[in-house]
């Protein structure tokens, strides 16, 4: 977000050309599409494959919760320290799992008990005037509070997407930011076939819309919060073996954090799981520990962010996603993300300029 937000020439080696002169610039997230995924479909996404950039790396765990907040806020997760998808927070003195994205825990709307100020104090694009072309029922939303939205444009439909950045763009804004999740969407739902084909196909029409909306001068820089790998119904049910150890769970599927229960032997639980799910070969398995010393969250972490991991992290390696028994309301989905495979690190930045399309 630094290199992107600064006047031409933008210096930064890892940016598309398309970008570095550019006088203003459009970031589109496409959430879910991970560069293994479109490499292997250039055909269906010609706009996108025609573009300049190639692979970067997200975040860990790579989920659109950490990631979005790294993309807007130019940080590390050890320095945002939203670090995963669901997270312990404590509420009264009680310990409490708080979806991000939906920004509830079990007693629902977490809005007033964990202000979402709390939990994430920085301004989005460096405290700039942006503005922000997203679903336009995301406005009121926690998630949205807590990325320090100020000026939301929202849409209905995709096919408005391309005209509110085009508004933007005429009206002299320098930098504009948009955000589609349905490649996402559809791949949770559906899986790798021809509804994510199709998916592709439209999501590759909204870049060539909103490329052919910019004016002289502009560029369009696509990215993405992470990729995918389909799952399907190889689910991992934790057995009591586990469970006796465990208070609950928090973080995601493929990027799982086992809470040991007050008083438990840590280290036997890392013992445990590993013998269960790190010797076959299906998962790491890292205590707290040795994730935040092993620099995954990009550094050190404050004391209050590292108190929202679990104790015990189950991070896939194979196509499967593990969950605990009382918790299989998404058991369903057919696509995944949160580990670190390349499949779900790797993730496009392409660009290009006005008039290339």
């Amino acid at each position: 977000m630094p290199a992107l937000l600064g006047p031409p020439p933008r210096t930064a080696p890892w940016l598309p050309e398309a970008a570095r002169n550019a006088e203003q610039v459009v970031l589109l997230v496409l959430d879910g599409l991970g560069w293994d995924q479109l490499r292997d479909r250039a055909a269906h996404a010609p706009t996108l494959a025609s573009m300049a950039g190639g692979p970067i790396t997200s975040v860990a765990p790579t989920t659109t919760a950490t990631a979005l907040c790294s993309i807007v806020l130019g940080m590390r997760p050890c320095e945002h320290g939203v670090v995963g998808y669901r997270m312990r927070v404590a509420v009264d003195g009680a310990d409490r799992v708080l979806n991000v994205l939906r920004w509830r825990t079990s007693d629902g709307d977490a809005r007033e008990a964990v202000p979402p100020a709390s939990v994430q104090p920085h301004e989005a694009f460096a405290g700039r005037d942006v503005a922000v072309v997203t679903r336009g029922q995301f406005a009121s939303t926690g998630f949205t509070t807590l990325l320090g939205v100020k000026r939301l444009a929202g849409w209905t439909e995709s096919s408005s997407i391309a005209v509110e950045v085009g508004t933007r763009l005429r009206a002299g804004d320098p930098f504009v930011y948009a955000y589609y999740d349905g490649i996402d969407k559809i791949a949770h739902e559906r899986g790798f076939g021809p509804h994510y084909d199709a998916e592709l196909r439209a999501a590759d029409r909204i870049v060539a819309d909103v490329a052919a909306a910019l004016p002289p001068g502009a560029a369009l820089v696509v990215t993405a919060d992470h990729g995918q790998v389909e799952v399907g119904d190889r689910a991992v049910v934790l057995e009591s073996a586990v469970l006796d150890a465990v208070a609950f769970t928090s973080g995601e599927n493929r990027f799982l954090w086992l809470h040991a229960k007050p008083g438990g032997d840590v280290a036997a639980l890392a013992d445990r799981c590993r013998a269960e799910f790190e010797a076959p070969g299906l998962a790491w398995v890292r205590t707290r520990d040795e994730v935040v010393d092993g620099g995954w969250y990009g550094g050190p972490l404050a004391p209050e962010a590292a108190a929202r991991l679990g104790d015990v992290a189950l991070v896939a390696r194979e196509p499967v996603a593990f969950f605990d028994p009382s918790d299989l309301g998404s058991i369903g989905l057919r696509c995944r993300h949160g580990s670190l495979t390349a499949a779900e690190l790797r993730v496009p930045l392409v660009a290009v300029g006005s008039g290339d399309v």
